[in-house]
């Protein structure tokens, strides 16, 4: 899809509907192009790529109790 710095304006609607069906979008300005908007790539972050998979001490201690003194204070155990 082409577009002018004009229709940045006036047609944002209608460019972010062309970047929803993962068009690339052509800025152009006074004919010439002046850039591109791409669409961002998915993020889909997999299970096992969270920093907090597999941190289970194996204490048999529960997420709650696991939560808990991962959000307390640094001063809590003196």
């Amino acid at each position: 899809m082409k577009a002018t710095v004009v229709d940045l304006r006036y047609k944002t609607r209608e460019l972010m509907e062309a970047l929803d069906r993962r068009e690339t979008v052509t800025l152009t300005y006074r004919g010439k192009v002046k850039g591109y908007l791409v669409p961002a790539k998915p993020s889909k972050m997999r299970v096992q790529d969270h920093p907090f998979f597999g941190s289970d001490p194996g204490d048999g201690r529960t997420v709650a109790e696991e939560m808990r003194d991962l959000r307390a204070g640094r001063y809590d155990d003196l």
